[in-house]
C-alpha cells in the first residue's frame, strides 16, 4: 500500500538569485524540484506538493501598485490565488514531463486552496510575514510612502510584511483526499492557502493576509492523514548553533528532543523556527514522521542517509 507524503517547498527555492527572478528561471528551478519529487513517487509515495509564494505574491502586489492608475488594484487574497495558479502550472508542467521521462503514468493537478483563519487572530494587528523582493534602505523608504510596512530581513535587506494568522482548517481537504485516492499527484495550499473567514452562515470571504506555508502544510498533512511530512529548505538538515563554530547537525531526533531545542532558542524566528513548530504540530496531531532537508538531499533523506528526521 502506498504511503502519503506532503512535501512543502519554499517560494524562495523557485528563485535561485536576485539575477534569476524571471519566469523562465523559475521554470528551471521548478524542473529541479520536479525531479526530486519523482524520486519520491518511485519510492512508492503518493505525494501532495505545497509551496511558498512570498517573492511571487510580492511581485504581483508591486505590479498592481505600479499599474494602479491604469488598472484596478488586485487585493492580497486574489494575488495569493493568482500565484497558486501560476506556480501550480509550473509544477504541473515540469512534474508531468519528469514523470513522462520515467515512464510513470500519473496525472498532476492543482487545487486552488482556501484556508480558514480566525478573524480575531492578533496577527492582523501585528504584520510579520515577509513577502516580495528585498530592498535597500533608500528603496524601503520610498515603499513606506506607499503605505507599506517593511522590516529588515536577516541582514539581506528590507521586505514588505503583512499579517500572518494561524490556519484553522483546509477548506478543500476532502477534495484533495479524493484526488489522492484516485492516484493524482496534487499541488495544494500554495503560499499557505488563501486566508478566508466564515460568517455565521458559513459563507467565506478572503482577508488581506498570508498564511505561513509550513503551518498550513502541517495542518493539511494532519487533515488528510499523511504518513510523512517533508519540509524542503535551503540547508541539508537542521542545525544547533547554526553558522557558529560549535554548529551541530541533527540526524534523528525525537519530538521531546526537538521541543527542548526549540525552548532553548536554537531556531531563529523567520527561518528554522516556524518549520520546527510546524513539524511539532504535525507530530502532536497524529503524524508519525517529519523530514527536514534540502531538495537535492531528498532521495537520500528518504533512505535515512541525509536530512533531519523527527519522530515521536
Amino acid at each position: 500500500m502506498e504511503k502519503t507524503a506532503v512535501i512543502a517547498i519554499g517560494g524562495n527555492s523557485l528563485i535561485k538569485s536576485k539575477e534569476k527572478q524571471e519566469i523562465e528561471h523559475q521554470f528551471e528551478a521548478v524542473q529541479d524540484t520536479a525531479n526530486y519529487i519523482v524520486d519520491m513517487v518511485e519510492k512508492g509515495y503518493n505525494v501532495v506538493i505545497t509551496h511558498g509564494n512570498g517573492p511571487q505574491v510580492g511581485f504581483g502586489l508591486l505590479r498592481s501598485e505600479m499599474a494602479r492608475d491604469v488598472a484596478p488594484r488586485v487585493p492580497l487574497a486574489v494575488c495569493g490565488a493568482e500565484t497558486q495558479g501560476s506556480i501550480g502550472y509550473m509544477i504541473q508542467q515540469k512534474l508531468h514531463n519528469a514523470l513522462l521521462e520515467k515512464g510513470i503514468d500519473k496525472q498532476v493537478a492543482t487545487v486552488v486552496t482556501q484556508v480558514e483563519v480566525d478573524p480575531k487572530d492578533t496577527a492582523f494587528h501585528n504584520p510579520t510575514k515577509p513577502i516580495g523582493p528585498f530592498y535597500n534602505p533608500a528603496e524601503a523608504q520610498e515603499k513606506k510612502k506607499m503605505g507599506w510596512e517593511l522590516v529588515e530581513d536577516s541582514g539581506r535587506g528590507f521586505r514588505r510584511v503583512v499579517p500572518s494568522p494561524l490556519p484553522r482548517h483546509i477548506v478543500e481537504s476532502d477534495i484533495i483526499n479524493m484526488m489522492i485516492e484516485n492516484d493524482f499527484l496534487v499541488v495544494a495550499v500554495g503560499g499557505g492557502g488563501i486566508p478566508v473567514v466564515p460568517d455565521e452562515d458559513g459563507k467565506l470571504e478572503g482577508v488581506p493576509a498570508v498564511i505561513d506555508k509550513d503551518f498550513a502544510s502541517s495542518l493539511l498533512a494532519k487533515e488528510i492523514g499523511a504518513d510523512l511530512f517533508v519540509i524542503s529548505t535551503g540547508v541539508d538538515r537542521v542545525y544547533l548553533n547554526f553558522n557558529q563554530p560549535s554548529q551541530i547537525g541533527l540526524d534523528q531526533v525525537t519530538l521531546d528532543e526537538v521541543r527542548k531545542h526549540l525552548e532553548e532558542g536554537h531556531f531563529p524566528p523567520g527561518s528554522m523556527k516556524p518549520k520546527i513548530e510546524a513539524a511539532i504540530a504535525f507530530l502532536e496531531n497524529g503524524g508519525q514522521e517529519v523530514i527536514i532537508t534540502s531538495p537535492d538531499c531528498l532521495a537520500m533523506a528518504l533512505d535515512g542517509k541525509a536530512g533531519t528526521r523527527i519522530s515521536k
